[in-house]
């Protein structure tokens, strides 16, 4: 990411010369706007131009909902759950303050506060620098808040009643060093190293205020949030969440996905705008799935293999005749006119962290799923495919967590929950 003079503050900041590049380059008449000192895409909505969506550019950081939701689904992932270790309520508002200044700084392809080089050298760095030379590559961060975070600082009476503790679901075989967080962020990138390098330096920031709980790499994007796209596959070789709300959608996305005044009391107004993260690390038994038959395989999913397409359907988009699949047939299970009309945001990625001592890949669905309550979203969907879904026979839940989301900064004078510390935000 491009070093920034020492004389440049976070408050004036120009465009960095690869940002410029990166648009120049690709010949793009985008109407690029300042966003945080990065020349950044416009959204469409509450979505990214996916006319852009290639080019490396950046993502615009401010806006009344998190990037990173709705935004067209990067390639690569990095996610990582906090625990809170200080008691200190100023010192963890001032961290979530640094914290905003470096998510605003790096999305936009800026190194963090002085940089990685030039300065005291008897100091270390402000940027850790892996990322130096590299594009914005649509880095987006996403910062949200555990059941457990709500027991500090006071803030019990803030937790919004939607933020449930998951129920125990059967099949549920959970790593405890998987499983929880008092906070999460999300970096998603279409460069490993740019999301990586974006956790690091947060954990970075906040040492001594919070520490990684656990994290989880993924790669190959599962699901799509831009119209028309056909849907990635996952280490199954299928195509799954054909229909996933798209970021130009905000009819579906305000009815699913973003938080409304009218959903919350009155100590958790401050999530209005905001949505509900349902995080699940899902292990696929890899090695029986490849030993199944292509008709079983596609029996279980409830699609064909090669298009992606329903059962008795030619094309991935057609409407399926739910039907026409077998009665646990995954589609036909999952799909919201087999739930009453429950409809999930998906931005799920693949992951493989080598073997489990036993000759066998751990692979499998790092699972994110947005959603405007966890009690109307996930849990009613779960219950179902946990019960009959002919899928359980070749996955297990390994980990699990959710996260109330906060709205989006706002401006270059916001932060990440400043809303939630309303108090705070009105001293600062």
């Amino acid at each position: 990411m491009a070093e920034t003079p020492k004389s440049e503050t976070l408050k004036s900041e120009s465009p960095s010369r690869r940002s410029l590049i990166g648009w120049g380059g690709a010949g793009l008449a985008l109407g690029a706007v300042a966003a945080g000192g990065a020349v950044a895409m416009s959204r469409v909505g509450d979505d990214v131009d996916p006319t852009a969506a290639e080019t490396g550019a950046a993502v615009a950081f401010h806006g009344a909902n998190q990037a990173g939701i709705a935004t067209p689904v990067q390639d690569r992932l990095h996610f990582a759950a906090f625990d809170v270790k200080t008691d200190d309520r100023a010192e963890f508002v001032q961290m979530l303050k640094d914290w905003t200044a470096a998510a605003r700084r790096m999305t936009g392809g800026h190194a963090v506060g002085d940089g990685a080089y030039g300065g005291l050298a008897e100091a270390p760095p402000d940027d850790t620098g892996e990322a130096l030379g590299l594009k914005p590559s649509r880095l987006t961060l996403t910062i949200g808040f555990g059941p457990s975070f709500f027991e500090k600082f006071g803030l019990k009476d803030s937790r919004p009643e939607a933020l449930v503790d998951l129920p125990q679901f059967p099949g549920d075989n959970f790593d405890k060093s998987r499983t929880g967080g008092d906070l999460c962020v999300q970096a998603c990138a279409d460069d490993p190293q740019v999301a990586v390098h974006a956790i690091r330096n947060l954990a970075r920031i906040g040492f001594g205020k919070v520490a990684v709980r656990w994290s989880q790499l993924g790669f190959g994007k599962t699901s799509s949030t831009t119209p028309g796209a056909q849907t990635p596959r996952n280490l199954m070789g299928f195509k799954d969440g054909t229909r996933n709300i798209a970021g130009t959608e905000t009819d579906r996305l305000k009815k699913f996905v973003w938080v409304d005044e009218g959903d919350v009391g009155k100590n958790s107004a401050w999530m209005t705008g905001g949505s509900y993260l349902v995080a699940r690390r899902i292990r696929m038994n890899i090695e029986t799935w490849d030993r199944t038959s292509l008709q079983e395989q596609e029996d279980v999913f409830g699609r064909d293999k090669g298009e992606g397409a329903p059962v008795g359907k030619a094309k991935e988009h057609d409407v399926p005749f739910l039907k026409a699949m077998k009665p646990d047939a995954h589609v036909r299970l999952a799909h919201p006119d087999s739930n009453g009309g429950v409809t999930i945001l998906r931005r799920g990625y693949s992951f493989t962290d080598g073997t489990d001592g036993l000759g066998r890949l751990d692979a499998g669905l790092f699972f994110l799923a947005y959603q405007r309550d966890v009690r109307k979203g996930f849990i009613p969907l779960q219950r179902r495919l946990s019960a009959t879904d002919a899928l359980n026979e070749y996955i297990q839940h390994v980990g699990s967590a959710v996260f109330a989301v906060p709205p989006g900064v706002r401006d270059k004078d916001d932060w990440w929950g400043s809303t939630l510390f309303s108090k705070d935000a009105k001293e600062s």
